[in-house]
């Protein structure tokens, strides 16, 4: 390897916006900007800014971004016509973004530079020579995009490395072959990356997609051969099925290949960039996406528990905390002693010397689950029935009566009421209130009715609600499982509820969640009492 390390460059602003569903302002950009820059990313490559106003906006914001490592990087394509170099709209651009580092795309198939473009050989190659020679000429580190590289090698070696060598000879720092297309396999990279090595002097980089399901594979082979610059977005997010996915490829270059980065990168903070990343794109998190997933870690059959807990080596290819993550076991119908303990053990109950107890417990939430109930999406459910069953938890409330209205008619007009009656500590509260559907309206009635006795849970909001059906060949007798995730702005907790009802699964899902926040408050201000009296 030519190199002591790898560059990372990243392209979340720029290809990642091509991905559908991806919409950032200037505000979104600057703060991923930042984002990027702490974790450690080498280049970031901000956008186009010859396309459209907001890119060339972004441009002049970002300068006033205090920024430790990284470089800012501005993206186009080299000039139109190769005797009009110094005059392209496109490179001025480029240059006006005034980026230390600027990454300009030119044909290396021959497909697209006779048919696309219009161009002979010899033409295209002036093209890119000048081009890059012209933003050398401004003093600009130039990374040259060889676009549709892997097509075009296999189309015609001699014309793709023709391409190549014109921007070496122009100056360019990186030449980054790009599997535009995403179609190409991981062993087809490795004998195009071999050939290109010995025909080329300056740095390769890689810069794939994932059409077919390889992008970080290839970006991986890449490396392994001798690249050393490597093109991502956080999150794979890019057009089509979208780009190599930095999140992984970082990882595996640290601690799998044992690879050094330009700039130290705040690995333990990997989790965090990708779930703020998702975040300010208003995309929903991919649950099971390697390293960072929420189930990357996650453990479920008894037998798999029992193991991790004695050497979590023996599941967990890496210790999850060095990306950020940690190691959740869940609870289920194939949950074992190992899996009610290890959680009791996370609330901070001790089952160890209680056997009967585990027992009971594992035949009773497998009870439960082949009645429909699901706990490794309903954790807060899960520790209240822990908490019951060793007696610290009882219901803060007693539902004595409930009446849901329904009416609609054939104007769209419709009404969701509901009379509530409960008891708190013996005393009746009777009250009722109207929402915007039948679970709204319950949600609103319980809120008044407890208000009284327990303000706090004004704080409470039911961020996220789910309906699954159970046994669907019933129709609409059928068995529904409702999992409700609630919010006090500060954590998050998930309840579940089942029933041929899907109001009182509702119901149960919704009073679970309350029931949760009160048991918190509570055993909050236990501890801090017993810390006074202690003090």
């Amino acid at each position: 390897m030519k190199s002591d390390y790898i560059e990372l460059f990243d392209t979340t602003l720029r290809d990642g916006t091509q991905g559908e569903g991806v919409n950032l302002s200037i505000i979104d950009k600057l703060a991923i900007t930042q984002k990027l820059d702490e974790f450690g990313i080498d280049i970031i490559e901000g956008g186009w800014p010859g396309s459209n106003p907001r890119d060339e906006e972004f441009f002049q914001s970002v300068k006033k971004l205090h920024l430790k490592h990284a470089q800012i990087c501005a993206f186009g394509s080299t000039a139109r016509f190769p005797n009009k170099i110094s005059e392209d709209a496109n490179l001025n651009a480029i240059l006006k973004a005034e980026t230390p580092v600027v990454s300009i795309f030119g044909k290396t198939w021959k497909f697209h530079a006779i048919k696309g473009l219009g161009l002979t050989e010899d033409e295209n190659e002036e093209l890119i020579y000048k081009s890059v020679q012209f933003l050398k000429e401004h003093g600009r580190k130039v990374v040259f995009d060889a676009e549709h590289f892997f097509d075009g090698f296999k189309d015609s070696e001699q014309f793709a490395l023709r391409m190549l060598k014109a921007a070496e000879s122009a100056g360019a720092d990186v030449i980054t072959l790009c599997d535009t297309n995403g179609g190409t396999l991981s062993n087809e990279v490795v004998y195009a990356v071999t050939k290109v090595k010995s025909a080329i002097k300056k740095p390769i980089g890689i810069h794939t997609h994932n059409d077919g399901e390889l992008a970080v594979a290839n970006s991986l082979a890449a490396i392994e051969t001798g690249a050393v610059h490597v093109q991502g977005t956080i999150n794979g997010v890019g057009e089509r099925c979208g780009n190599a996915n930095l999140v992984s490829v970082i990882p595996n270059l640290i601690l799998k290949m044992n690879l050094k980065t330009k700039n130290e990168i705040h690995l333990d903070e990997l989790t965090s960039l990708s779930n703020f990343a998702f975040e300010i794109m208003n995309l929903v998190p991919n649950t099971r996406a390697a390293f960072v997933g929420n189930s990357a870690f996650a453990h479920k059959g008894g037998i798999h528990v029992s193991a991790v807990l004695k050497d979590n080596r023996m599941y967990e290819h890496i210790d999850p905390n060095r990306v950020g993550n940690k190691q959740r076991v869940l609870v289920s119908d194939l949950a074992g002693q190992s899996n009610i303990k290890y959680k009791a053990k996370e609330f901070g109950i001790d089952l160890s010397v209680d056997n009967d107890l585990s027992k009971k417990l594992v035949s009773h939430i497998k009870s439960l689950e082949y009645d429909g109930y699901q706990f490794d999406g309903a954790e807060a459910s899960f520790e209240l029935i822990l908490r019951s069953e060793t007696n610290e938890f009882s219901p803060y409330f007693k539902t004595l009566e409930s009446k849901v209205h329904v009416t609609f008619d054939n104007q769209k007009q419709t009404t969701s009421e509901v009379v509530l009656k409960i008891e708190v500590d013996g005393e009746i509260e009777h009250t009722a209130a109207n929402g915007d559907g039948p679970v709204n309206a319950l949600d609103n009635a319980l809120r008044k009715a407890l208000t009284r006795f327990y303000p706090e849970i004004s704080k409470i909001k039911l961020i996220d609600y789910k309906v699954r059906v159970l046994n669907e060949k019933n129709g609409t007798a059928a068995k529904v499982r409702v999992l409700i995730q609630s919010s006090d702005s500060i954590d998050t907790w998930s309840t579940v509820g089942v029933s041929e009802n899907i109001i009182e699964a509702s119901w149960q899902a919704i009073c679970d969640s309350v029931n949760y926040k009160l048991f918190k408050i509570e055993k909050e201000k236990s501890s801090i009492l017993n810390l006074n009296i202690a003090e």
